[in-house]
């Protein structure tokens, strides 16, 4: 049996990188003394399985991981023993078992929401924030420069962002975007494209970022919209 573990991770633990918070999680479920199934072999390990990894530096209230039982008690049993021992910054959510053969959490995830604020008084300037969305949102393509130690290509980023909207009062944009191991798209690349419409720029140390939930399709044959994504709890059930 397989149950999918939705946790927020928030506060000085957002620069905790992705392979560390798994480290972090299995020495938790060892803490928290739940029948975890191990693989087989000469090292053997919790058979456990993350969604799309958080970027350092990001909050969420999204972030899940599937893990693979021998038994259970119950998932509000298990939600309650892993909170007993999480560190300050982590809180587990939602406990649900998966049906049996479902995806596992990475081959799932489809789409993520995210919030993004702006720190300091006054930025992103002179930019108008839902004037840029119109605008954005009203273009066929949105060309973007990727550029690593690496690879430096152009993307198109409008079909990556399923929704987009932005509040000038409180600085705040709200997004949805494609997040699947084939066109992850990051929000700050979003953000850029935004603010380039009016010759804007802003100091990415100004922007607090949070997750907000990690979604898959409904209908894995059906095209990828707003209507056909659910979190990826909603996959499962209680017991």
């Amino acid at each position: 049996m397989v149950l999918r573990i939705k946790f927020a991770k928030y506060g000085p633990v957002k620069f905790i990188g992705h392979l560390d918070v798994m480290r972090y999680f299995q020495k938790a479920v060892r803490r928290a003394g739940i029948d975890v199934k191990y693989s087989n072999g000469f090292n053997p390990h919790q058979v456990m399985s993350f969604a799309a990894p958080l970027g350092v530096g990001l909050e969420s209230r999204g972030e899940y991981f599937d893990l693979e039982m021998h038994s259970i008690t119950s998932t509000e049993d298990i939600k309650n023993r892993l909170n007993a021992v999480m560190a300050d910054g982590f809180e587990i959510l939602r406990v649900k078992l998966l049906p049996e053969k479902s995806k596992n959490a990475m081959a799932s995830v489809a789409a993520a929401e995210y919030e993004v604020r702006f720190a300091m008084p006054g930025e992103p300037g002179e930019c108008n924030l839902e004037e840029g969305v119109r605008m954005l949102m009203n273009r066929s393509h949105v060309d973007y420069h990727k550029q690593t130690r690496k690879v430096d290509t152009h993307i198109d980023l409008r079909p990556a962002i399923y929704s987009l909207s932005a509040d000038q009062t409180t600085g705040t944009i709200r997004m949805t975007v494609d997040a699947s191991s084939a066109g992850n798209i990051k929000p700050g690349f979003v953000v850029d494209a935004l603010l380039e419409q009016f010759g804007c720029t802003v100091n990415p140390l100004h922007v607090k970022v949070t997750r907000i939930d990690t979604y898959t399709c409904r209908d894995e044959n059906a095209a990828v919209t707003l209507s056909n994504l659910i979190p990826l709890d909603d996959m499962g059930m209680d017991a």
